[in-house]
Protein backbone atom coordinates (compact mmCIF):
# COMPACT_ATOMS: atom_id res chain seq x y z
CA UNK A 1 0.00 0.00 0.00
CA UNK A 2 3.04 2.57 -1.41
CA UNK A 3 -0.08 5.44 -0.77
CA UNK A 4 -0.64 4.93 2.80
CA UNK A 5 -0.68 8.77 3.98
CA UNK A 6 -1.46 10.76 1.23
CA UNK A 7 -4.55 11.86 -0.18
CA UNK A 8 -6.34 11.63 -3.37
CA UNK A 9 -8.77 14.05 -4.86
CA UNK A 10 -11.17 12.53 -7.80
CA UNK A 11 -13.73 14.86 -9.81
CA UNK A 12 -16.95 13.04 -11.35
CA UNK A 13 -15.99 9.96 -9.19
CA UNK A 14 -19.22 8.84 -8.02
CA UNK A 15 -19.36 6.45 -10.72
CA UNK A 16 -17.88 5.40 -13.98
CA UNK A 17 -13.96 6.01 -14.59
CA UNK A 18 -13.46 8.47 -11.60
CA UNK A 19 -14.91 5.93 -9.02
CA UNK A 20 -12.54 3.19 -10.07
CA UNK A 21 -9.65 5.68 -9.89
CA UNK A 22 -10.84 5.79 -6.23
CA UNK A 23 -11.08 2.34 -5.53
CA UNK A 24 -7.57 1.72 -7.20
CA UNK A 25 -5.81 4.74 -4.97
CA UNK A 26 -7.86 3.58 -1.84
CA UNK A 27 -6.15 0.18 -2.48
CA UNK A 28 -2.84 1.86 -2.51
CA UNK A 29 -4.12 3.39 1.17
CA UNK A 30 -4.42 6.71 -0.01
CA UNK A 31 -7.35 8.69 1.86
CA UNK A 32 -9.78 9.44 -1.15
CA UNK A 33 -12.08 12.55 -1.79
CA UNK A 34 -14.62 11.72 -4.39
CA UNK A 35 -16.78 14.47 -6.05
CA UNK A 36 -20.09 13.79 -8.23
CA UNK A 37 -23.78 13.38 -8.74
CA UNK A 38 -25.98 10.68 -8.17
CA UNK A 39 -28.22 8.72 -5.47
CA UNK A 40 -26.86 9.88 -1.96
CA UNK A 41 -27.48 5.96 -0.54
CA UNK A 42 -25.22 4.74 -3.39
CA UNK A 43 -23.29 7.49 -2.63
CA UNK A 44 -22.56 6.99 1.20
CA UNK A 45 -22.50 3.27 0.24
CA UNK A 46 -19.45 3.80 -2.46
CA UNK A 47 -17.70 5.80 0.91
CA UNK A 48 -17.74 3.16 3.33
CA UNK A 49 -16.78 0.82 0.60
CA UNK A 50 -13.19 3.28 0.36
CA UNK A 51 -12.81 3.20 3.95
CA UNK A 52 -12.59 -0.75 3.81
CA UNK A 53 -10.85 -0.55 1.11
CA UNK A 54 -8.28 1.47 2.21
CA UNK A 55 -8.32 1.26 6.03
CA UNK A 56 -8.24 4.98 5.48
CA UNK A 57 -10.44 7.78 5.12
CA UNK A 58 -12.94 8.65 2.74
CA UNK A 59 -15.22 11.66 1.89
CA UNK A 60 -17.56 13.15 -0.67
CA UNK A 61 -17.82 16.63 -2.00
CA UNK A 62 -20.75 17.63 -3.88
CA UNK A 63 -18.90 20.74 -5.23
CA UNK A 64 -20.39 21.63 -8.99
CA UNK A 65 -17.88 21.86 -10.96
CA UNK A 66 -19.34 24.92 -12.83
CA UNK A 67 -18.89 27.00 -10.08
CA UNK A 68 -15.12 28.27 -9.13
CA UNK A 69 -16.45 29.02 -5.62
CA UNK A 70 -17.45 25.48 -4.87
CA UNK A 71 -14.37 23.93 -6.25
CA UNK A 72 -12.16 26.19 -4.21
CA UNK A 73 -14.26 25.07 -1.40
CA UNK A 74 -13.77 21.50 -2.10
CA UNK A 75 -9.95 21.65 -2.19
CA UNK A 76 -10.31 23.58 1.32
CA UNK A 77 -12.14 20.55 2.91
CA UNK A 78 -10.14 18.02 1.82
CA UNK A 79 -6.97 19.71 2.75
CA UNK A 80 -8.84 20.39 6.58
CA UNK A 81 -9.69 17.10 6.81
CA UNK A 82 -6.87 14.85 5.19
CA UNK A 83 -4.42 17.32 4.54
CA UNK A 84 -3.64 18.98 0.79
CA UNK A 85 -4.36 16.69 -1.98
CA UNK A 86 -1.35 14.59 -2.95
CA UNK A 87 -3.05 13.59 -5.90
CA UNK A 88 -5.71 15.47 -8.22
CA UNK A 89 -7.49 13.59 -10.85
CA UNK A 90 -9.15 15.91 -12.87
CA UNK A 91 -12.39 13.47 -14.22
CA UNK A 92 -15.40 15.53 -14.43
CA UNK A 93 -17.41 15.24 -17.58
CA UNK A 94 -20.62 15.58 -19.59
CA UNK A 95 -21.95 15.03 -23.10
CA UNK A 96 -23.82 16.34 -26.10
CA UNK A 97 -24.05 15.36 -29.66
CA UNK A 98 -25.30 17.45 -32.44
CA UNK A 99 -24.13 19.21 -35.58
CA UNK A 100 -22.97 22.67 -34.33
CA UNK A 101 -25.02 25.07 -36.35
CA UNK A 102 -27.70 23.36 -33.70
CA UNK A 103 -25.47 22.93 -30.61
CA UNK A 104 -27.37 24.38 -28.07
CA UNK A 105 -25.63 27.98 -26.17
CA UNK A 106 -26.07 26.47 -22.38
CA UNK A 107 -24.57 23.05 -23.44
CA UNK A 108 -21.39 24.20 -25.02
CA UNK A 109 -20.79 26.45 -21.93
CA UNK A 110 -21.57 23.34 -19.60
CA UNK A 111 -19.21 21.20 -21.09
CA UNK A 112 -16.56 23.65 -21.54
CA UNK A 113 -16.85 24.50 -17.68
CA UNK A 114 -16.94 20.77 -16.32
CA UNK A 115 -14.41 19.22 -18.92
CA UNK A 116 -11.93 22.06 -18.90
CA UNK A 117 -12.71 25.30 -16.39
CA UNK A 118 -13.02 23.02 -13.67
CA UNK A 119 -9.47 21.21 -14.25
CA UNK A 120 -8.01 24.76 -14.35
CA UNK A 121 -9.83 25.73 -10.90
CA UNK A 122 -8.63 22.53 -8.95
CA UNK A 123 -5.15 22.57 -10.32
CA UNK A 124 -4.49 26.04 -9.14
CA UNK A 125 -6.26 25.31 -6.10
CA UNK A 126 -4.36 22.13 -5.73
CA UNK A 127 -0.78 23.07 -6.72
CA UNK A 128 0.41 25.13 -3.70
CA UNK A 129 -0.15 22.67 -1.19
CA UNK A 130 2.22 19.97 -3.58
CA UNK A 131 4.68 22.54 -3.91
CA UNK A 132 5.14 22.48 -0.32
CA UNK A 133 5.34 18.83 0.09
CA UNK A 134 8.10 18.74 -3.12
CA UNK A 135 5.86 16.17 -4.29
CA UNK A 136 2.59 15.85 -6.10
CA UNK A 137 0.03 13.98 -9.06
CA UNK A 138 -1.93 15.67 -11.34
CA UNK A 139 -3.74 13.32 -14.06
CA UNK A 140 -6.39 14.26 -15.96
CA UNK A 141 -9.08 12.42 -18.21
CA UNK A 142 -8.84 12.72 -21.42
CA UNK A 143 -9.66 11.06 -24.52
CA UNK A 144 -8.99 10.03 -27.69
CA UNK A 145 -10.55 12.71 -28.67
CA UNK A 146 -7.81 14.83 -27.14
CA UNK A 147 -5.98 14.08 -30.21
CA UNK A 148 -8.73 13.26 -32.83
CA UNK A 149 -12.13 14.88 -33.43
CA UNK A 150 -15.23 13.19 -33.91
CA UNK A 151 -18.45 15.10 -35.76
CA UNK A 152 -21.14 16.21 -33.71
CA UNK A 153 -18.88 16.49 -30.72
CA UNK A 154 -17.74 20.54 -31.35
CA UNK A 155 -17.85 20.89 -27.03
CA UNK A 156 -16.26 17.97 -26.30
CA UNK A 157 -13.89 17.93 -28.63
CA UNK A 158 -12.52 21.68 -28.25
CA UNK A 159 -12.53 20.79 -24.09
CA UNK A 160 -10.61 17.65 -24.63
CA UNK A 161 -7.87 19.13 -26.99
CA UNK A 162 -8.00 22.26 -24.43
CA UNK A 163 -7.16 19.55 -21.75
CA UNK A 164 -4.28 18.15 -23.79
CA UNK A 165 -2.96 21.34 -23.90
CA UNK A 166 -3.53 22.39 -20.60
CA UNK A 167 -1.78 19.23 -19.47
CA UNK A 168 1.36 19.63 -21.10
CA UNK A 169 1.45 23.27 -19.97
CA UNK A 170 1.28 22.60 -16.37
CA UNK A 171 3.65 19.70 -16.50
CA UNK A 172 6.67 22.36 -17.62
CA UNK A 173 5.48 25.05 -14.99
CA UNK A 174 6.42 22.54 -11.96
CA UNK A 175 9.09 20.07 -13.93
CA UNK A 176 11.60 20.51 -11.11
CA UNK A 177 9.50 20.77 -8.30
CA UNK A 178 8.72 16.42 -7.95
CA UNK A 179 5.17 17.19 -9.31
CA UNK A 180 4.16 15.23 -12.47
CA UNK A 181 0.95 16.47 -14.84
CA UNK A 182 -0.16 13.59 -17.14
CA UNK A 183 -3.37 13.07 -19.43
CA UNK A 184 -4.92 9.57 -19.59
CA UNK A 185 -6.67 9.45 -23.04
CA UNK A 186 -9.11 6.43 -23.39
CA UNK A 187 -10.70 5.36 -26.56
CA UNK A 188 -14.49 4.37 -25.73
CA UNK A 189 -15.02 2.86 -22.47
CA UNK A 190 -18.63 0.99 -21.30
CA UNK A 191 -19.66 3.83 -18.64
CA UNK A 192 -23.03 5.61 -18.33
CA UNK A 193 -21.70 8.65 -20.09
CA UNK A 194 -20.90 6.75 -23.58
CA UNK A 195 -24.34 4.76 -23.07
CA UNK A 196 -26.09 8.08 -22.38
CA UNK A 197 -24.95 9.49 -26.31
CA UNK A 198 -26.13 6.41 -27.95
CA UNK A 199 -29.50 7.90 -28.17
CA UNK A 200 -28.59 11.42 -29.16
CA UNK A 201 -25.89 9.50 -31.68
CA UNK A 202 -29.04 7.15 -33.13
CA UNK A 203 -30.92 10.75 -33.76
CA UNK A 204 -28.14 12.52 -35.40
CA UNK A 205 -27.33 9.81 -38.03
CA UNK A 206 -30.52 7.85 -37.93
CA UNK A 207 -28.71 4.82 -36.70
CA UNK A 208 -30.05 1.91 -34.89
CA UNK A 209 -28.70 1.23 -31.30
CA UNK A 210 -26.04 -1.74 -32.59
CA UNK A 211 -25.03 0.51 -35.26
CA UNK A 212 -24.15 3.34 -33.21
CA UNK A 213 -21.71 0.96 -30.97
CA UNK A 214 -20.62 -1.14 -33.70
CA UNK A 215 -20.57 1.32 -36.95
CA UNK A 216 -19.57 4.67 -34.68
CA UNK A 217 -18.20 4.04 -31.58
CA UNK A 218 -16.18 0.99 -31.86
CA UNK A 219 -15.93 1.55 -35.63
CA UNK A 220 -12.34 3.37 -34.99
CA UNK A 221 -11.35 1.13 -32.15
CA UNK A 222 -9.46 -1.58 -33.91
CA UNK A 223 -9.55 -3.75 -30.93
CA UNK A 224 -13.34 -3.75 -31.49
CA UNK A 225 -13.79 -3.83 -27.59
CA UNK A 226 -14.31 -0.97 -25.14
CA UNK A 227 -11.67 -0.28 -22.67
CA UNK A 228 -12.06 -1.34 -19.01
CA UNK A 229 -12.20 0.94 -16.43
CA UNK A 230 -9.68 -1.05 -14.54
CA UNK A 231 -7.27 -0.80 -17.11
CA UNK A 232 -7.18 3.35 -16.76
CA UNK A 233 -7.26 2.87 -12.56
CA UNK A 234 -4.53 0.70 -13.20
CA UNK A 235 -2.37 3.17 -15.41
CA UNK A 236 -3.30 6.28 -12.59
CA UNK A 237 -1.80 4.09 -9.94
CA UNK A 238 1.56 3.37 -11.98
CA UNK A 239 1.86 7.17 -12.28
CA UNK A 240 1.70 7.95 -9.16
CA UNK A 241 4.35 5.40 -8.42
CA UNK A 242 8.48 6.33 -8.27
CA UNK A 243 9.03 4.62 -11.28
CA UNK A 244 6.64 6.90 -13.02
CA UNK A 245 8.37 10.71 -11.95
CA UNK A 246 10.24 10.81 -15.56
CA UNK A 247 6.67 10.72 -17.29
CA UNK A 248 5.13 14.41 -17.22
CA UNK A 249 3.36 16.76 -19.74
CA UNK A 250 1.79 13.09 -21.36
CA UNK A 251 -0.98 11.98 -22.90
CA UNK A 252 -1.09 8.40 -22.62
CA UNK A 253 -3.43 6.80 -25.16
CA UNK A 254 -5.32 3.84 -23.80
CA UNK A 255 -7.87 3.20 -27.07
CA UNK A 256 -7.23 -0.09 -28.57
CA UNK A 257 -5.18 1.81 -31.71
CA UNK A 258 -7.44 4.02 -32.63
CA UNK A 259 -5.18 6.92 -32.52
CA UNK A 260 -2.28 4.56 -34.01
CA UNK A 261 -3.88 5.36 -37.46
Amino acid sequence: MFLKGKTALITGSTSGIGLGYARALAAEGANVMINGLGDQAEIEANVADLVTISNAGALYSSADMTKPDEIRAMVADCTAQFGSPDILINNAGIQHVAPVDEFPDDKWDAILAIILSSAFHTTKAALPGMKTKGWGRVINTGSMHSLVASPYKSAYNAAKHGLAGFTKTIALEVATQGITVNCICPGYVWTSLVENQIPDTMKARGLTRDQVINDVLLANQPQKQFVQVEQLAALAVFLCRDEASAMTGANLSVDGGWTAQ
